[in-house]
């Protein structure tokens, strides 16, 4: 009886657990197929790029010469030369010039030679300008509240010497973003390299490729709570007093150090003019609310103090400038930022190099030397957007820039120091073969046989989701499109920057100061030691001090270090 009872019992089961066992093997047979499927599409993939992984890659490029190991020897011995001819100059900087990569990490150096060595065919050979320089540093870039620098906090630490809160500038850690009343406060403001100049009795200028208002030539004479704030608009949107408050625009037209720079160059007319006023060349308005027009007042400002002034705002107009006869230069080549140099109409935009000579020409006139901050600010733009072309572009077109100015100085008498504020996530990928197009393929994965390019970005609007499970091919994409961006692994609207430390290149007086690792804010206090201007160490200051630390002067005007029994 128990036995008939359990044998009903275990039919009754089956007949309830067929259905869902039946499921089971339905979704297991369905799952070896798509297993079979993409193993179909897997070796697919692989067949058709099998080819490009086959062989020595050595063999298949086509170098001029050999290099073997007598290559190698010959050229480390020549470079083990130049660098042992290598002497510090341990003389007063009389100028000091200033460049500075927004976003130029190392590997965005790296990839901007290699795509110079392509049109030059040097290939991987190729130096950039500040590469062929005899000092080199590090330079950390956290700033007071972040791992992570923006160009902001950034500028004010290499520009002013002071670590700060991230989206503020020339105000140190006591004001918070948006904090218009602390901004106020005298205490807490922060005075940058082109101050100290000013108060020395020198020339200042700068240059840039983006707004005269952005983050970085901001950093030489504005002091805000709110990178933002660039004209009296973004004010009012948050909120905000604009009559209490002076904007960014403001404080470069109206404010010292501001008013007395005998250069500004850049972009950003919409932030100086009023929003009733057209453009000159855009058919749009500008941006203030207030009604003043800071061109104008620019130009007023210099008739009054009976200086020979000039306003530019194309090309054209810059290149037939007489700057012999020109004391204070206000260049505005774009209504917002400046095109990209591969975007860019040469009929209405300078150059970069262009822009650094004519500022040259116009500071040079200071016999008592200069200050000049030049700016590669589309290279962070660029990267923003993961378009690489256009930023490993401004990075060589940058590198031209340094060239110009080194040729027309003299390193007995003028720092050159090329350095970055801040990384972008752009890595230097796979395998590829010497002589490899940058922008184009790197490798082929080995796990879905799919290729990538050699450039790649952690985040930012590149990323590219996957089609029916799969990533895209990339090789069926116009990877030369200036427009062009290159896969990131997590989607963002604007590339977020990194924190990794950036590299730093010097020439000239006191250039052996940028050595090893450094904070950021270390290096306007090392420019001001060079040019003896600030109110901190400088070499021109007291002989006790360099005495204490081992340093006498030399018949030939330098110095050297005691030796210490």
């Amino acid at each position: 009886m128990k036995a008939g009872r359990c044998l009903l019992l275990l039919a009754l089961l089956v007949l309830l657990t067929a259905p869902l066992m039946l499921a089971d093997d339905r979704k297991r047979v369905r799952k070896n197929r798509e297993r079979a499927g993409d193993e179909n599409f897997h070796k697919s993939r692989k067949q058709q790029y099998k080819k490009a992984k086959k062989g020595s890659s050595y063999d298949t490029v086509p170098f001029i010469d050999k290099e073997d190991k007598t290559f190698w020897r010959k050229e480390a011995q020549k470079e083990l030369e130049t660098q042992l001819g290598v002497r510090p100059r341990v003389t007063q900087a009389k100028n000091v010039i200033l460049f500075l990569g927004d976003g130029m990490s190392v590997a965005t150096v790296t990839a901007a030679r290699i795509m110079k060595g392509q049109k030059t065919g040097k290939w991987e050979h190729q130096d950039l300008a500040w590469e062929t320089f005899p000092y080199s540093a590090i330079i950390k870039t956290y700033t007071a509240d972040s791992q992570v620098a923006d160009s902001a906090a950034s500028a004010t630490a290499y520009l002013c010497g002071v670590k700060n809160n991230r989206g503020t500038i020339g105000v140190d850690v006591n004001v918070n973003r948006e904090n218009c009343s602390a901004q106020h406060d005298p205490t807490f403001h922060t005075h940058s390299i082109a101050k100290w100049f000013q108060d020395g009795g020198k020339s200042t200028g700068f240059v840039t490729t983006t707004r005269v208002t952005h983050a970085t030539p901001a950093g030489v004479y504005a002091h805000i709570a709110d990178r933002e704030w660039e004209d009296d608009h973004e004010i009012t949107a948050d909120g905000l007093d604009a009559e209490h408050c002076d904007d960014i625009a403001e404080q470069l037209i109206l404010n010292e150090p501001g008013r007395n720079f005998k250069v500004i160059m850049g972009g950003g007319r919409r932030v100086l003019t009023p929003s009733d006023v057209l453009d000159v060349e855009e058919s749009r308005y500008g941006f203030r609310k207030d009604g003043k027009n800071l061109i104008n007042m620019w130009i007023d400002d210099k008739a009054s103090r009976g200086v020979r002034a000039s306003y530019v705002w194309n090309r054209d107009d810059l290149l037939a400038l007489d700057t012999s006869k020109t004391d204070y230069l206000l260049g505005l080549f774009g209504y917002s930022h400046m095109d990209y140099v591969v975007e860019r109409d040469s009929a209405m935009d300078p150059s970069l190099p262009e822009m650094t000579k004519a500022a040259l020409e116009v500071l040079q006139k200071d016999p008592n030397g200069y200050f000049l901050l030049v700016e590669g600010g589309l290279i962070d733009l660029g990267h923003h957007g993961n378009k690489v072309q256009k930023a490993l572009s401004e990075t060589v077109e940058m590198a031209e820039a340094v060239q110009v100015a080194v040729s027309m100085t003299s390193q007995e008498d003028t720092l050159v120091v090329v350095t970055a504020d801040h990384g972008h996530s752009l890595t230097i990928n796979g395998y590829p073969t010497r002589h490899t197009d940058i922008l184009g393929i790197g490798d082929i994965s080995s796990e879905d046989f799919l290729p990538y390019t050699t450039l790649l970005y952690g985040n930012g609007p590149g990323f590219q989701p996957q089609v029916n499970g799969h990533r895209p091919d990339v090789s069926k994409d116009d990877l030369m499109d200036v427009n062009y961006r290159h896969a990131a692994s997590v989607p963002l609207d604007s590339a977020a920057h990194t924190g990794d430390d950036v590299g730093l290149y010097a020439i000239g007086p006191h250039a052996h100061l940028f050595t090893g690792v450094h904070e950021q804010s270390y290096i306007p206090y090392a420019l001001a030691y060079a040019a003896c201007v600030g109110d901190g160490l400088t070499f021109c200051g007291s002989n006790r001090f360099r005495r204490n630390h081992g340093l006498l002067p030399s018949n030939r005007g330098q110095s050297k270090l005691r030796q210490r029994g």
